[in-house]
């Protein structure tokens, strides 16, 4: 029997991305009307060639009923949109095409925090709160809460990719419960429910929709205004709660590379390690990304008893793609109570997890992420000259053994400030003696 003849996109020889692919091969096997397909797509651009093919080929992705371009992508030198397997085709034979990727879809990572980390300790005794740090959450929105708002608003921007509202909101409430891990002053619970870093200021990004889904073209956007953005808004640290499959390594990852261009600036990047644990390589892309710092989920048992703790079956571990160890931190993400949008469809999902008017608990590394955010803006507050790396270095070094199947320990925010006191004074001595 003869092997099966391959298709032209599986002899695409990389320039397709396996996502890519494996959707054509789905659309093929379905045989619609060539005409009346598109699908959403990424388009790297070839940086070598002149301007002349460059425009020739963007136009080519114009060309034709089904196609469409909605925009660009600055960081990664790309254009994103629809375009029929006829087209995507053709895009092969130009030399100004690097690379067209899936357009694949994005999902907030959400399954059906805490005194033993040293949150409470560090606020009570140092005085720290996270004030002067702005952390973008890019997510579903935020609403603007009284734990956010009150006694002054800490929402210092907004901007919509979805439904481009000017005004804070939230129509799932995912991204602001993970706002509240990360900067929630418990206004509504005389400080019971209180995050790690409640003097923080927030930026919303809402580059998810009512669903809780996107794409990857809207989080890189998200991404990308941040980076133009850092120095009038004084961002210093980006939290994504969020995610795809990862199908190849992190240096032709579209999203792994804008997230690893905001690192090279000087934002420190938390992202989510994914619910599709405990199986190994699970981890979802940007997590993927040896720059940013993957969090997974731990389980306090609701209790401050350390030995009792364990690393929650569902949160995703690594290897990654290209065997680099992930997540790289645990901290608190099963049964967090956080911030609720009254009548938003999460608290409709899960009525029975709502707490109070204000509240609602949730579990997932959703939560872990901005909580861990949240302990960075108390390490940049007493050291503002830390860089991610220094930031994620301190984190990593300082962390609580813990058993399990990776090496990854549990965020220890007492010794993590302690330590980054350590790096001020080292830093002031270098200053002396040039």
């Amino acid at each position: 029997m003869g092997r099966e003849r391959e298709r032209w996109f599986q002899q695409s020889k990389g320039r397709l991305d396996p996502g890519l692919v494996e959707v054509l091969l789905g659309l093929q096997e379905a045989e619609p009307k060539e005409e009346e397909t598109s699908l959403p797509v990424i388009i790297r651009l070839n940086d070598r060639v002149n301007e002349e093919k460059r425009q020739q080929a963007i136009q080519r992705c114009r060309d034709g009923s089904c196609n469409s371009l909605d925009g660009e992508l600055k960081l990664s030198d790309s254009v994103f949109g629809r375009l029929s397997p006829a087209t995507i085709q053709e895009l092969l034979d130009y030399e100004a095409i690097e690379k067209v990727f899936y357009d694949r879809p994005v999902k907030a990572f959400l399954d059906v925090a805490g005194k033993f980390t040293g949150a409470v300790d560090v606020r009570l005794e140092e005085g720290l709160s996270g004030e002067g740090v702005t952390i973008a959450v890019l997510d579903t929105g935020i609403h603007p809460h009284p734990d956010l708002t009150l006694p002054q608003s800490r929402i210092d921007g907004f901007i919509d990719w979805i439904n481009g509202k000017a005004e804070p909101y939230d129509d799932q409430g995912h991204g602001t419960h993970c706002a509240g891990d990360a900067a929630g002053n418990g206004n509504s619970s005389e400080g019971l429910y209180t995050a790690p870093a409640p003097g923080a200021r927030l930026l919303g990004l809402k580059v998810l929709d009512e669903n809780g889904g996107g794409r990857l073209s809207t989080v890189i956007q998200g991404v990308e205004w941040c980076v133009e953005n850092r120095e009038q808004h004084r961002i210093r640290i980006l939290s994504l709660s969020l995610g795809a499959p990862a199908y190849e390594s992190h240096r032709e990852d579209p999203l792994c590379l804008a997230v690893e261009k905001a690192w090279h600036t000087g934002i420190a990047v938390f992202v989510a390690a994914g619910n599709e644990g405990p199986e190994p390589g699970t981890i979802s892309t940007p997590g993927i990304s040896p720059a940013v710092i993957t969090v997974g989920s731990m389980d306090d048992r609701d209790t401050v008893d350390v030995s009792d703790d364990e690393k929650a079956p569902y949160s995703s571990r690594g290897p990654t793609a290209d065997a680099w160890v992930k997540p790289d931190i645990y901290a608190p993400g099963t049964s967090i109570v956080s911030l609720s949008v009254p009548g938003s469809p999460l608290e409709k999902q899960f009525p029975e997890n709502r707490v109070g008017e204000h509240y609602i608990r949730l579990s997932g590394t959703s939560m872990a992420a901005p909580f861990c955010a949240g302990v960075a803006a108390l390490l940049l507050e007493v050291n503002p000259q830390l860089s991610p790396n220094d930031v994620k270095s301190i984190l990593m070094q300082t962390a609580r053994a813990m058993e399990g199947d990776d090496p990854a320990g549990v965020v220890d925010v007492k010794q993590a400030v302690a330590l980054a006191k350590q790096y001020l004074q080292f830093q002031e001595g270098l200053v002396e003696t040039r």
